[in-house]
């Protein structure tokens, strides 16, 4: 549970940075995301989870047993 709360805390980090930083880019990416159809934005979904997950494996095999 701590780890899943870490994690959570470190998505909100890198959320917030991006809308404090640059909200502008913000609106022009979801504009962006907007023009693709819903399969293509599916498709960047399970691309990111995908990569997401093979990182945590990764990492979490790489961590001392």
């Amino acid at each position: 549970m701590q780890t899943a709360i870490l994690a959570l805390g470190l998505v909100l980090i890198v959320e917030g940075l991006a809308y404090a930083l640059a909200p502008s880019l913000i609106e022009k990416m979801l504009e962006a995301m907007r023009q693709l159809s819903l399969e293509d934005r599916r498709t960047m979904g399970l691309v990111a989870l995908t990569i997401g997950v093979t990182l945590l494996w990764i990492v979490a095999d790489a961590l001392p047993h």
